[in-house]
């Protein structure tokens, strides 16, 4: 059985994907479910989180995000029968690339998979939907009247950011680093109901035009936003930071928009906050809190609610709540220049596998 796998050389330093010839699947057990793969998403390998959990390997498997059919259930199978529809995020330690034909997985990481809903929406937006609820729901507990500040706004993670927290009753600004992506964000009003813009205010930081705190603090009439998303931060100042991504805002910045009681939600996992910052943040009554959505997978005390997730995901995936962003389907010899992109950044939609 073929499937593509991520190989690190002795150096630790090179990156190389490539498609191997695995041992055939053992006989499906207890709760495990054999599943047919119709559509694998890609999403960035991270090397630091896997070294930190000593899962190193020469040969880690491609593809988590996976949509499909199931063929086989285990005797202890609780919640598939054979033919449904499934979707669902593979473990950090499957021995299984999700661009197999066939997998074996738990059914603890799956979910159903609406009728209405392609196997391609599906596997690409499940991964970016957890990552949303978890920064809204468990990090930020947003609620009606929030004011919620997404950077990035047009990544595949900002664009169901965006949804979920204007579903929830908040008012949305957005950050965008270019033209195409404004256009995409003025283009993107909900799938029912009224067809107004999803995003109050659209900040485009590509032009040097406008100010990030400046805009923050005019939309809010001086009062400042109660939720933060960043796409990572500069730690230092220009002249200081030779940084690939110029347009990054400064942690001060943030912190400067924030409201009193404010949340900002960081994915930089190496944030460092000096005296001053802690001190206004201190003043503020603000919180900092990282978005790592793996911790649904590296622990299973809440496992109830990670299945939850999983099915409002779909839920509202099959209402038109939420709209992926999502490229054109990637057929399987493709799959390794694009998961190259991917593990570059260089892919600016979802990348979704046909199987």
């Amino acid at each position: 059985m073929k499937g593509l796998y991520w190989q690190q050389d002795s150096s630790g330093e090179e990156i190389d994907f490539v498609f191997l010839e695995k041992d055939n699947l053992p006989v499906v057990r207890d709760n495990y479910v054999k599943v047919q793969v119709k559509a694998c998403a890609l999403s960035r390998i991270d090397k630091k989180l896997l070294s930190d959990i000593k899962m190193e390997k020469e040969f880690l498997p491609v593809g988590r995000e996976i949509a499909g059919v199931v063929l086989e259930i285990g005797n202890k199978v609780s919640s598939f029968q054979p033919h449904d529809d499934v979707v669902g995020i593979l473990p950090l330690d499957s021995e299984d690339s999700g661009l197999s034909e066939v997998i074996l997985i738990h059914e603890h990481y799956l979910a159903h998979k609406p009728e209405k809903v392609s196997w391609l929406e599906s596997a690409g937006t499940i991964r970016d939907g957890v990552r949303a609820y978890t920064a809204l729901h468990y990090l930020a507990y947003i609620s009606p009247g929030k004011t919620v500040l997404v950077m990035d706004g047009a990544s595949p993670f900002g664009t169901i950011a965006i949804q979920l927290a204007q579903h929830r009753g908040a008012k949305v600004i957005a950050t965008v680093y270019s033209p195409e992506d404004r256009q995409y964000l003025e283009r993107l009003t909900p799938s029912v109901g009224i067809k107004q813009p999803l995003v109050a205010r659209i900040i485009d930081e590509s032009n040097g035009k406008y100010d990030l705190t400046e805009s923050c603090l005019e939309e809010t009439g001086g009062l400042g936003v109660d939720i933060v998303l960043d796409a990572g931060v500069r730690l230092y100042s220009k002249e200081n930071e030779a940084t690939s991504q110029p347009l990054l805002p400064h942690k001060h910045d943030i912190i400067t928009l924030l409201s009193v009681g404010g949340h900002w939600i960081t994915t930089e996992e190496n944030l460092q906050l000096d005296p001053p910052d802690s001190r206004c943040l201190f003043l503020k009554g603000a919180t900092v809190s990282f978005l790592n959505d793996e911790v649904w997978n590296l622990s299973n005390m809440q496992q109830g609610k990670y299945l939850c997730i999983l099915e409002d995901i779909m839920d509202k995936l099959s209402s038109g709540i939420f709209r992926a962003h999502l490229d054109e389907p990637v057929p399987l010899y493709e799959a390794k220049v694009s998961m190259e992109m991917v593990q570059k950044n260089q892919a600016r939609k979802r990348q979704v596998v046909q199987l």
